[in-house]
């Protein structure tokens, strides 16, 4: 088999979107006849952690693990955090409007930890993977980011090797939701913009995940990139049929950070619930994964926490299989600059559940093409407050008489072993 060197801040046993792609990327690459050899940090500080997804590493995978410093525990001191805290996605959002503390460490971030906080993995990186490909024949390399010192490992070893390379943009760089909130001085801004150019300048081939994401990097490189979108493994979704829950259940699986706050949905929800006490008292609003206090505030303040059932975390098959039992699935969008390009992971896995997606966000966004297009669900701007309570009341209704199901179609072409057969032939031209 081809091999194909796979450098990677986000591995099992972490879990959340960050490992999904290159996870099952990788799960579907030796069918297609290439090696996945992992490069990873072997003591990453993780946000959330799945051990459940080491089980669908494919098992002619070579793992390489090195260890990386992160100068988080100085954070945790610095704004108080225990030793043991995880970091919640999207921290620097909730951090830049923080105390004195918490805005101090967002310009340290900016200013000095350029392009993140994994920069002191990377010579490290290089020398040791210098050394491996000296000793060992990789046929490419991916980098993917964020983080976007995975992409500075491998502009370093495209100088000293002469092997394919594909930079693979998960979200933007300099375009990325909370860039306008690490607080940057002029220098630090050309320095972030300057590596960012660098990368996308030497990379063989740069792939990204929408139409709107690729855009901004052909602006910035003036060379054309390739569109591949995150998707959802078949194997994930292989249990039983469940029973619909007999709540009016709207779930939400994985980080809820600030930027996603749907406020106008909350407002939504709680104006009907004064207006239908039948509706008020059969909603089940239900969050699994990482909240942001914002959302909890905003729930609270529209008399709604009572309808709310929490769970910090679950392993991923064991998540969707208790989301698939809902009415709705929630799919807010970030409220930030580079929104019309942002398509979730969540999004093509709420697809092959097969029940009706509720998507706030701009009507006209890469996200709302793919759900207008599979007939999957409604999309709501982000300030329709009276176009969600009619969405609302219309499946509330049709909840009620057993009707309520999704029609989606056409959706199969975003398998992720279609989309790991999309990069191996791109590893080839």
């Amino acid at each position: 088999m081809k091999k194909v060197l796979i450098i990677t801040y986000y591995w099992p046993p972490s879990g959340g979107g960050g490992v999904m792609r290159w996870l099952k990327m990788s799960k579907f690459l030796p069918e297609l006849g290439w090696q996945p050899i992992i490069y990873t940090p072997e003591n990453p500080d993780s946000s959330v952690i799945d051990e459940s997804l080491l089980e669908e590493i494919h098992p002619n995978t070579i793992e390489l693990k090195t260890p990386i410093w992160e100068p988080y525990n100085y954070y945790r001191k610095l704004t108080g955090k225990k030793g043991d805290a995880q970091f919640k996605a999207g921290y620097i959002s909730e951090a830049s409007s923080g105390n004195w503390k918490n805005k101090l460490s967002v310009y340290i971030r900016g200013n000095f930890l350029i392009p993140d906080p994994r920069k002191f993995w990377i010579k490290p990186s290089i020398k040791f993977l210098s050394k491996y490909l000296k000793e060992n024949k990789v046929d490419a390399i991916v980098s993917t980011g964020p983080p976007h010192s995975m992409h500075l490992i491998a502009l370093g070893l495209k100088k000293k090797f002469d092997i394919p390379w594909v930079a693979d943009f998960r979200d933007p760089w300099t375009n990325i939701d909370f860039y306008d909130k690490l607080k940057l001085t002029k220098r630090a801004d050309k320095k972030h913009h300057k590596l960012e150019k660098e990368v996308l300048k030497n990379a063989d081939h740069v792939v990204t995940v929408s139409p709107g994401c690729a855009n901004d990097l052909d602006n910035i490189s003036g060379k054309k990139t390739e569109i591949i979108y995150n998707g959802f493994d078949p194997d994930d979704f292989n249990f039983e049929p469940q029973k619909p829950d007999k709540s009016f259940t709207i779930s939400h699986f994985g980080a809820f950070n600030k930027d996603r706050n749907p406020v106008s949905l909350w407002n939504a929800l709680g104006e009907i619930s004064k207006e239908n006490s039948e509706f008020k008292k059969l909603l089940k609003i239900q969050l699994i994964g990482q909240i942001d206090e914002s959302v909890l505030k905003s729930i609270k303040e529209n008399n709604l926490f009572q309808n709310v059932e929490e769970t910090d975390h679950l392993p991923h098959k064991e998540g969707l299989i208790k989301i698939s039992k809902s009415q709705l699935l929630l799919l807010p969008i970030n409220n930030s600059p580079n929104v019309m390009g942002i398509v979730t992971g969540k999004m093509f896995e709420y697809l092959a559940l097969k029940r009706p997606i509720l998507a706030i966000g701009p009507e006209k966004a890469d996200f709302a093409k793919i759900i207008n297009s599979t007939q999957s669900g409604v999309v709501h701007d982000f300030k329709d407050i009276e176009g969600i309570k009619t969405s609302l009341n219309n499946m509330f209704s049709l909840f009620k008489q057993d009707k309520l199901i999704s029609k989606s179609k056409a959706f199969e072409a975003y398998s992720r072993k279609n989309l790991a057969k999309k990069f191996t032939d791109l590893l080839l031209k």
